[in-house]
């Protein structure tokens, strides 16, 4: 992992910056820089709820910040949470996966690695209704995303090692996904459906028409 070095000549994309005042709360006390491209987006927080053009962006590697977006889908920064919800907002909807499976925030001028211990996103919120004849399951991710699960937006299924349970994941955009919360997956459990699969009898869930398997049957144990 390449490190981040504010006055390193190497970045010189990057520079020398202090980050703005909004920053310089009880919540966050190390932060003391970031780049000039995060600063101002930093300085735009709350202001703006639409998607900046970031696939139209092909800025300069500039290293990896000391950056982090937990499991329970919270941000840190220096090994400080950022508690305010307009930052990690606005910061979510600069955040890039690329091919190689790395996560980036994107600025016109800048791309950053940062670290992600399992889905950018969390689903926090979830409807399940009828519609035109058919299910349909929207999630709100912790970010403020609503997405209505389809063939463009699936959902898929891991198996957990340590504990045997199933971790259900929405596509958000372009590759980022949400993990479902917990209690997410407890309302989810009551609308699986069984149906006959290539390898035989599978369990899964339907949404907008496409059918999103679990597993079969017998590797469930039903």
């Amino acid at each position: 992992m390449t490190p981040y070095y504010p006055n390193s000549g190497v970045f010189r994309c990057i520079g020398r910056m202090t980050v703005v005042s909004e920053l310089k709360e009880k919540s966050i006390p190390e932060i003391k820089e970031m780049p000039k491209g995060l600063q101002a987006l930093i300085s735009r927080a709350g202001q703006s709820k639409s998607l900046p053009p970031i696939h139209l962006w092909n800025p300069e590697f500039c290293g990896d910040l000391d950056m982090q977006i937990k499991r329970d889908g919270s941000w840190y920064y220096m090994g400080t949470p950022i508690l305010r919800e307009a930052l990690v907002h606005l910061f979510s909807t600069v955040l890039k996966q690329e091919e190689d499976g790395k996560y980036y925030l994107v600025t016109p001028v800048e791309k950053i690695g940062l670290t992600v211990e399992d889905a950018p996103f969390v689903g926090v919120e979830m409807d399940i209704h009828q519609q035109d004849g058919e299910q349909v399951i929207t999630i709100r991710t912790n970010c403020g995303d609503v997405v209505e699960a389809g063939p463009d937006n699936p959902i898929r299924f891991v198996q957990q090692d340590e504990d045997g349970g199933l971790k259900p994941y929405i596509l958000v955009r372009d590759r980022l996904e949400a993990l479902f919360a917990r209690t997410l997956v407890h309302e989810l459990a009551p609308h699986l459906q069984e149906r006959e699969g290539e390898g035989g009898r599978v369990v899964g869930i339907e949404s907008r028409g496409a059918f999103f398997v679990v597993d079969t049957v017998q590797n469930l144990g039903f």
